[in-house]
């Protein structure tokens, strides 16, 4: 199947068939990321690297993000440079995948692409998997000197204040989660939340609409129904993302700002963990 060349930047988005072509194409890193951290052990495509979402991208005593040194130094070791085209994939149609992505455009890092479809894709057409983890000698990878948090990321501050002006917010959650009826997706960790409920104003727009049964991305014509027609958003909106942890935005933000072309999407990776628990956060319920 081809990408739709309707999307804003179709170039983000590669087909099965094309990573096949690509595995070993110097300039290319292909890169695993899932939610179940052992997932690449049992089988990953040849060539692929690993990219642990909790190990390698979080920082191990607080909560936030790596270091730009930190970051430099991840890629040295994964074989990626500046200018490495990073290809991503993964399981949960590619929630974490695009999370990682997010997490790299953060740092700055420009090439990166999405294997659409992911993992289970890939499986399904009986495509080749492998045990074997390339061994790599560490590369040059400059220490970033920012960290995009005023750009692509938006903290409890920005998501307070967007509610109050009553500009677009996206909860991406299930309708359950969103509702207030659960705190979290059935055989989930709960993580600690204490309340149900959603960011006053917000819109209910579950990540699972932007894809089909395969996992692949839906056509560009069906997500400006859910996104622009539907909620009567404007690709100049300032929009900012939230679900449970910032993973499942990642993905509704990856599809508005790559597939849709909206200019100023931001994820409040924080969302309803941070927001559910904080003191005297305001929040709703839809019953």
């Amino acid at each position: 199947m081809s990408i739709d060349s309707n999307y804003a930047h179709p170039e983000v988005l590669v087909t099965t068939a094309w990573v096949s072509e690509h595995l070993r194409d110097e300039g290319v890193r292909i890169i695993e990321s899932n939610e179940d951290v052992l997932l690449y052990e049992t089988g990953h495509l040849p060539g692929a690297v690993h990219i642990d979402w909790q190990r390698d991208l979080q920082d191990p005593t607080i909560r936030d993000y790596i270091q730009p040194e930190a970051f430099a130094e991840l890629c040295s070791r994964k074989g990626i440079t500046p200018d490495t085209t990073c290809v991503f994939y993964g399981d949960k149609s590619n929630w974490w995948s695009c999370y990682a992505l997010w997490v790299f455009r953060l740092f700055g890092h420009e090439k990166v692409k999405i294997m659409n479809g992911g993992r289970a894709k890939w499986i399904a057409e009986g495509r080749p998997l492998t045990r074997e983890v390339p061994q790599l000698a560490p590369v040059s990878y400059s220490v970033p000197s920012v960290r995009r948090d005023l750009e692509i990321r938006a903290f409890y501050a920005d998501a307070l204040e967007q509610s109050r002006a009553k500009r677009p917010l996206i909860d991406v959650r299930s309708l359950g989660e969103f509702k207030g009826l659960v705190t979290h997706m059935p055989e989930y960790p709960q993580e600690g939340v204490l309340r149900g409920g959603h960011i006053p104003g917000a819109h209910s727009v579950p990540w699972m609409l932007a894809v089909k049964t395969d996992g692949t991305f839906k056509s560009a014509a069906e997500l400006r129904k859910i996104y622009q027609d539907d909620l009567g958003l404007h690709p100049d909106d300032d929009i900012i993302v939230y679900c449970r942890i910032g993973e499942r935005s990642s993905h509704t933000w990856f599809v508005m700002t790559y597939l849709l072309g909206f200019k100023k999407v931001r994820n409040y990776d924080g969302s309803w963990t941070e927001w559910g628990n904080r003191i005297a956060a305001p929040i709703e319920k839809s019953l």
